[in-house]
């Protein structure tokens, strides 16, 4: 099963659009949990995806109990700038879901309260509090599939010989 990423409503559509095509680079699913900041017609979100829309497998979850319900708890690994623990000792499986809040509330104080041992952050040592939310979702993500493939690399993303 291939790695999966999920966005706690998403406000900004070219984020949303960026990591969309990210998923579609690298066969990840995507989960949006509503309510989302814009519609899913939204010009701009379009435009960031490209026309990889067809490429990428959506998923639409009405609010995060509906996700919560789908998505196996134990595949879920959360990510916020307010974290303590590094992305690099994530415990990322092939099928693990990678969660992130919303760019202008972040992740819910709830979830890192009640899972603090799977919550992981992206360290800075500069002034910035926080990444954009498609730099952040590319960044673990690729951590992730390093992690999870050592031994062989997904079909299209090796390096040309």
């Amino acid at each position: 099963m291939a790695l999966q990423v999920a966005l706690i409503q998403p406000q900004i559509p070219p984020n949303t659009g960026n990591i969309a095509r990210l998923c579609a680079a690298t066969g990840s699913a995507l989960h949006l949990i509503e309510p989302l900041g814009y519609s899913l017609s939204d010009a701009e979100l379009k435009r960031a995806g490209l026309d990889y829309w067809d490429a990428v497998d959506l998923w639409v979850h009405p609010d995060w109990y509906a996700f919560r319900d789908a998505m196996d708890r134990s595949r879920c690994l959360y990510f916020s700038a307010r974290a303590e623990r590094s992305y690099w000792e994530a415990p990322y499986r092939a099928n693990s879901c990678l969660v992130f809040g919303s760019e202008t509330d972040g992740m819910p104080q709830r979830i890192l309260e009640k899972h603090p041992e799977r919550c992981f952050t992206i360290p800075m040592s500069g002034p910035v509090r926080s990444l954009n939310l498609a730099t952040a979702v590319g960044i673990v993500l690729f951590e992730a599939i390093r992690v999870t493939t050592r031994a062989r690399v997904p079909k299209g993303l090796a390096a040309p010989s």
